[in-house]
């Protein structure tokens, strides 16, 4: 009995050695927290909410012509507004499409109710809706003409950025409505930072240059193998299959 008594408290007192070596590993130790940022230079403009968008362009006494859809206004990628000025945060599309002017104001009322303005401010990147939508009164017959203007809308590319967002903020306190926004937009659209775009495009940049197979959607195109240019939609020998 007393050798039992003995082997069992043993194993009692290794077990608790083990416990308590590694409690000791994960309570020891000095903590690094990084100090906060501190924002220095940052200005705050004066009026740092949205500007209201015209629901209509406003060109005087000039009547505005109708157009024809130009759907080349909403494929391919942005060239030129696809980076973020303040280096900070914003939404950017990830698809062509058109806003009109309900999505504007969408926009503008959830970043008005969200943000801080006293610490924030978000500017637009995208211009208000100009290009006109015609459409016929219900029951009409087909003919008659091209039918009158119904409303307008902002084309959009992808890449575009929607909005931009700064201040003295991180990016996880503006993720969330900024997400919320981009859901509710008519096409595909992301909450990104700066960062996080960069370093993105950083490896899609790497993916390419590091890429052993030479028979690339590209290649295949420029070289017309198995005669497909005589099937592949327009579009593709300009971008190689990357945009719709």
């Amino acid at each position: 009995m007393a050798i039992v008594h003995k082997t069992w408290t043993n194993l009692n007192s290794s077990i608790l050695g083990k416990l308590h070596s590694s409690c000791s590993v994960q309570i020891c130790g000095i903590k690094y927290f990084p100090p906060p940022p501190t924002y220095e230079g940052m200005e705050i403009p004066e009026k740092s909410k949205l500007k209201f968008m015209e629901k209509t362009p406003n060109l005087g006494n000039i009547k505005m012509p109708k157009m024809i859809k130009n759907l080349r206004f909403m494929r391919g990628p942005e060239q030129i507004h696809n980076s973020f000025i303040h280096k900070q945060y914003g939404i950017i599309a990830l698809g062509g499409g058109r806003m009109r002017h309900g999505h504007f104001e969408m926009v503008r009322l959830t970043v008005g109710r969200k943000m801080d303005p006293t610490r924030m401010f978000a500017i637009w990147r995208v211009d208000p809706p100009w290009q006109p939508v015609t459409k016929k009164g219900q029951g009409q017959r087909m003919g008659g003409g091209k039918g009158a203007i119904d409303h307008y809308v902002t084309p959009i590319k992808a890449d575009r950025v929607i909005i931009e967002l700064g201040g003295k903020c991180t990016f996880d306190e503006v993720k969330g409505f900024l997400g919320t926004i981009a859901h509710n937009l008519p096409f595909k659209a992301e909450a990104i930072s700066h960062e996080i775009l960069e370093e993105r495009r950083r490896l899609e940049k790497k993916a390419e240059e590091d890429n052993l197979n030479p028979y690339t959607f590209e290649y295949l195109i420029k070289n017309n193998m198995g005669n497909c240019q005589s099937w592949i939609r327009r579009i593709d020998h300009f971008h190689f299959g990357k945009y719709i």
